[in-house]
């Protein structure tokens, strides 16, 4: 009877360990194991937690088998897990030195706190394992669309049945105003998965510009085939995207492609964003192309491109202003975004009115800098001359070719251009004289002397004070605020005015810690193949290899609504 009885507990025992195996989707040997630690963790806490027990289990059977093991020493340190040679070969007789002689344990009655805790180690295991299947499951889905079902909403945050699996989409990763409730089938993007110690590893979007590619991917079959390709995505969920597409195939129409028979392909991702409205752009290689149909619906009359700069400004009619700039600038805000590129919008008055201004005051300039009457100093801004450095060292030629110049005037006009620009250097060295600046620091090269005058009007007159700015005190730095609405603050370095790049900050900072003597230039390794040029105090050029960067101190579109 008694045998019968450990019978049905061995076979209980294999029921439960394919059940658990079944239902987390993990596999039967790893909860078997994890009841052999937790009948281990029980026995030693019967016979004493020093001792060397293990447990084994018979995958087929369901026996259990608990031993202890002793380790044949010369010397006993610890009898519980040692035992001497000559104790060894009682036991048995070939025993050796650094052999494991293992000892049967009868069986044992588990108590209700030996139980409990044997649960507790074998659900942590087996939720272990769990989180390990699913890491290894989702791990290579990333960037991909999942689909499940609502389980619970927690302080915004929804949590996801993905059937296998349990996900998460942050409270600022779903769509605005988007209601859900305890069921409902819902689809997003997966953006990460990553191991945790607790709660989900699995993180889902609503709210990503990747949501919306995937979403046309599974809609429209030529983006799937990779006959059209989505360039980039503009969004703000849940009021408006941008998408740039462009085909690889001139007889498909990668917009028509996107839009569908009678808008349905469209208006199905449409209905899965809650009614985002979407216009469809077509990529054009031509950045001003581009721009002028990422602004559509908005009509552009002219663009000026600074592509050093990454800006762009667009000249729109009266009349299309606002629909350029679209409601609290959501427009034109959308279409930088697509395109990448800052972008500024006049309208056609503001235009002209600015450019008869920079006329008026560059032919004043001209005017007082080389002595001349109105119509010369026109005649050098028509040809398009924007400041005196440039008459002062153009090629002779260039202006003797204007209309009505000859070599003689071209040549008075640029004796007097650097007779000027000789006196403002010499007016800009006096000022930086009285302001205490050392000359020390025209040896750092790229400072120049209208540098040395911006540096002391703000308290930096040697090397030192120098080396001691941080890259954004030369460059300035932009501080954003966390708020929604409320615009980012713009912090103006020593040297903005200069257009100086954090690069060159970066170089001139190092260069005089360099000359201080505060780091080796030795010790500076090369970046890129790029050297700093320092200028000895004897006029010598040495040079000086720079790697470290001193970082202490970041066609038609279709819409469909």
């Amino acid at each position: 009877m008694a045998m019968a009885g450990v019978s049905a507990n061995r076979i209980e025992l294999l029921q439960i360990a394919d059940a658990v195996a079944r239902e987390k989707s993990i596999d039967r040997v790893i909860v078997i194991d994890a009841m052999q630690d937790a009948i281990q963790k029980a026995a030693k806490s019967r016979y004493g937690l020093e001792n060397d027990i293990r447990c084994a289990i018979d995958p087929k059977t369901g026996a259990t088998q608990l031993t202890r093991v002793l380790t044949v020493v010369e010397e006993v340190e610890n009898e519980s897990t040692e035992v001497a040679l000559d104790m060894a070969r009682r036991m048995k007789e070939d025993a050796e030195i650094g052999e494991e002689l293992v000892e049967e344990l009868p069986p044992m009655d588990f108590g209700r706190v030996a139980a409990q805790n044997a649960k507790q180690v074998i659900v942590q295991k087996v939720r272990d394992a769990e989180r390990d299947r699913q890491y290894e499951e989702f791990k290579d889905r990333v960037d991909e669309i999942a689909n499940g079902t609502v389980k619970r909403v927690e302080y915004g945050n929804v949590i996801v049945d993905l059937g296998r699996a349990e996900a998460i989409i942050r409270r600022d990763e779903m769509i605005p105003r988007e209601n859900v409730r305890y069921g409902d089938r819902i689809r997003a993007y997966v953006y990460d998965v990553r191991r945790e110690p607790r709660g989900p590893q699995i993180f889902l979007s609503r709210g990503r510009p990747e949501f919306t590619s995937k979403l046309f991917a599974m809609e429209v079959p030529e983006i799937y085939d990779g006959v059209v390709e989505i360039k980039s995505v503009a969004r703000d969920p849940g009021s408006r995207a941008k998408i740039a597409v462009i085909s690889k195939d001139s007889s498909i129409d990668p917009v028509g492609a996107c839009v569908g028979m009678r808008g349905q392909r469209v208006q199905a991702v449409v209905n899965e964003l809650q009614g985002e409205k979407i216009d469809i752009i077509q990529w054009n290689p031509e950045a001003a192309s581009f721009i002028v149909n990422a602004l559509a619906p908005a009509e552009v009359s002219k663009v000026v491109l600074d592509e050093d700069s990454e800006r762009i400004e667009v000249v729109v009619p009266e009349s299309q202003l606002s629909l350029a700039i679209g409601r609290r600038g959501q427009n034109v805000r959308l279409a930088s975004q697509l395109t990448g590129w800052d972008i500024d919008i006049l309208t056609e008055q503001e235009e002209s009115e600015r450019r008869q201004k920079e006329f008026n005051d560059r032919s004043q300039l001209f005017m007082a800098s080389f002595d001349v009457d109105e119509v010369i100093a026109q005649l050098l801004v028509t040809e398009g001359f924007t400041s005196v450095e440039e008459v002062a060292f153009v090629e002779l030629d260039e202006i003797s070719s204007i209309e009505g110049f000859d070599e003689e005037t071209a040549e008075e006009i640029q004796t007097r251009a650097r007779e000027y620009l000789d006196r403002a250097e010499q007016q800009r060295d006096e000022r930086r004289k009285e302001l205490g600046v050392q000359d020390e620091l025209a040896n750092v090269s790229g400072v120049t002397t209208a540098m040395m005058v911006a540096f002391g009007e703000n308290d930096v007159k040697n090397l030192e004070d120098l080396a001691d700015c941080a890259t954004d005190d030369l460059t300035g730095w932009v501080e954003r605020s966390k708020e929604k609405g409320v615009d980012s603050v713009k912090h103006e370095g020593i040297l903005s005015s200069f257009d100086t790049s954090r690069e060159e900050a970066e170089e001139m900072i190092l260069a005089a810690r360099i000359l201080l003597g505060w780091i080796n230039p030795d010790d500076v390794l090369p970046a890129e193949g790029e050297e700093v040029e320092l200028e000895a105090a004897e006029g010598e050029e040495a040079e000086v290899s720079a790697e470290e960067s001193l970082a202490e101190d970041a066609s038609a579109p279709a819409s469909a609504n």
